[in-house]
């Protein structure tokens, strides 16, 4: 402590004071921790880490290694991810091994593991990083749903992001939908990352934004401009690394847009591998060599719970991670934790969808036996049977392996038992007021495995579009295809009639050449504007007041309050009456909102 802050607080010194330290882990073992024991002669001390320091983990030479339990004494209590996991507070990992290399020794090629060849030339090679590229480019959308969720890749070091950012730049210079990369990184110089190679005891170091004082890299702060430059265009925005403030307020924005799915896979070598916390963050690329508290930190990137979709948190690894995810797992929780903290392989969930589907076709032979189930017990045990099936091929399909000839209920007849579920979905949901309550109201349906954003108006559009161009007889056959597939999508339902009338009405009077989409536009604003003036009228609601809360919920993607309904009505409800009008009008509004606002993919 400075000399004339000393007197200031040395009437302190003899007090009770409780110090609670968090990621004590990483702040704890320096000089500071020392001096606050030393000064303050009556203090009770708290640490808290995910990942402690033991003596299997601890840095520093022989006879000086410290551990949490030198600075924090004996342990008070134990909730390690293993707890978590079973508590449904974060989820399991499902970690990918990807990439083997070839050496010729002698006359033989022989397969050998990265770490078995683990040289900067291999590492770094162009052909190599141009590959994992290519993969990540491959397999990013069935790796994060897309747009569900988003990514980070974690590499080596400021050199390979930089490559690697290039890399992603021109290989998707002609892509239609090309991903959204965005990257921060520290340029100081001399701050080559010891754990790109497993030289630390698997610490992440901490990057400090500010950069004063430091000596700077004036090529990777170049780089770094040149990739906000990027980021800028992208996002309207205006950040540069030509003052501290500056570089902040980008870390911030990248940090809100990565939370907020905007950005697609984030680059990094250090930063926001620890501490970072992004719900809708489910995939890790590691090109970089992490292990003990590393290796959890940057892994737990991906396993915050957010809804039913993001069943797991996935890790992809380029180098052969395996005995140190192995042995980091059994450090900070038990050698059998791997077991609850690691997905089962691929072949494994095969065989429990194909379990399920056993168990699902005893009560439901065919699709159309769904219909002639004998009461609401047996719809029930349809609903969980097939709900099992959504859950497991959920996690299926963000295997890299994933083949849909592997399972034993065929991808159409998947469909067509998912549209059969929607059905039930949908007969619960129109329970009028004064019948008797179904015993599938409590179920929960988890709409969330089936909504597919891609799958929404203007996807249909294109397909009635691409009618015009075939035969009459196939035309009708992908008449009916069309017409499966929006009965088995979540959004359309609501829309579904509306559609199918378009096409079965409208559609044949379309000249071949004729312009499908403005037809379509056409007739969508004149059945809009009826919902509407209908809505108004039958819940004697102000017009422009309606039509206010839509747009707030276009722009904020909020749906109306109470207090705003209210004020959008031409009467005043009574107190008694007012619960129930509420209730009704908000539902009224929901699905309007459903059937004329969301899922149209910016066709009308």
């Amino acid at each position: 402590m400075k000399e004339h802050y000393l007197s200031k607080v040395t009437h302190l010194q003899d007090k009770k004071f409780v110090f609670i330290f968090d990621e004590c882990h990483r702040s704890q073992f320096g000089d500071t921790h020392q001096n606050i024991k030393k000064f303050f002669k009556n203090a009770q001390m708290f640490g808290f880490t995910g990942t402690p320091i033991f003596a299997d983990n601890a840095t520093g030479s022989i006879g000086h290694q410290k551990t949490t339990k030198d600075l924090f004494g004996e342990c008070l209590h134990k909730y390690v991810i293993v707890d978590a996991i079973k508590d449904e507070n974060v989820l399991r990992f499902a970690v990918e091994y990807v990439g083997k290399y070839k050496r010729k020794d002698s006359a033989n090629e022989l397969d050998i593991e990265v770490e078995a060849i683990d040289t900067k030339e291999l590492l770094d090679s162009p052909k190599r990083l141009e590959k994992i590229t290519d993969y990540i480019l491959a397999h990013h959308a069935q790796k994060t749903k897309a747009p569900d969720f988003t990514a980070m890749f974690c590499v080596s070091s400021v050199e390979a992001l930089i490559k690697y950012y290039e890399l992603f730049k021109e290989k998707q210079t002609d892509a239609a939908k090309p991903l959204r990369i965005a990257t921060i990184f520290s340029y100081a110089a001399n701050e080559e990352d010891a754990n790109a190679n497993g030289l630390t005891n698997g610490l992440i170091p901490e990057e400090d934004l500010s950069l004063e004082d430091k000596k700077i890299n004036t090529y990777s702060r170049d780089k770094l401009d040149e990739f906000i430059a990027d980021y800028n265009a992208m996002f309207g925005t205006k950040y540069s690394t030509k003052d501290s403030q500056s570089y902040y307020s980008y870390y911030q924005d990248i940090a809100k847009r990565v939370r907020q799915g905007q950005v697609d896979i984030l680059l990094v070598v250090n930063m926001f591998l620890t501490g970072f916390d992004s719900p809708r963050l489910n995939t890790l690329y590691v090109d970089k060599n992490l292990k003990f508290h590393g290796l959890v930190q940057a892994f737990s990137r991906t396993n915050r719970i957010l809804n039913d979709k993001k069943s797991q948190g996935n890790i992809v690894c380029f180098r052969n991670l395996k005995l140190l995810t192995d042995e980091a797992i059994a450090l900070f929780s038990n050698k059998n934790a791997k077991e609850t903290v690691l997905l089962e392989p691929y072949e494994d969930y095969v065989k429990q969808f194909n379990a399920a589907t056993d168990a699902l076709l005893t009560i439901a032979p065919t699709v159309a036996s769904v219909d002639e189930l004998p009461d609401e017990n047996a719809e029930l045990q349809f609903v969980i049977r097939f709900r099992e099936l959504l859950r497991i091929k959920n996690i299926l399909t963000t295997f890299a392996d994933f083949d849909e000839a592997d399972l034993a209920l065929e991808a159409q007849k998947f469909e067509d038992y998912k549209s059969k579920y929607l059905d039930l979905h949908d007969k619960t949901k129109k329970q009028g007021e004064g019948e008797k309550a179904s015993i599938l109201e409590d179920v929960d349906f988890e709409l969330s495995l089936i909504h597919r954003d891609e799958i929404n108006v203007a996807y249909i559009l294109q397909l009635l579009i691409s009618l015009s161009k075939l035969k009459p007889e196939e035309a009708k056959k992908r008449q009916k295809e069309i017409i499966d597939l929006i009965a088995g999508e979540v959004q359309l339902r609501s829309k579904r009639k509306l559609i199918e009338q378009f096409i079965e009405e409208n559609l044949p009077k379309v000249k071949p050449n004729g312009n499908v989409i403005a037809e379509f536009e056409s007739y969508w604003t004149e059945h809009k504007k009826k919902a509407f003036d209908a809505l108004c009228t039958d819940e004697n609601i102000k017009p422009e007041l309606l039509e206010k809360l839509l747009q707030t919920y276009v722009f904020a993607n909020r749906l109306p309050r109470d207090q705003e309904i209210v004020e959008a009505l031409t009467f005043k409800p009574k107190i008694l009456e007012r619960k129930s009008i509420l209730e009704r009008v908000a539902e009224k509004i929901q699905d309007f909102i459903n059937t004329f606002i969301e899922g149209m993919g910016g066709s009308v």
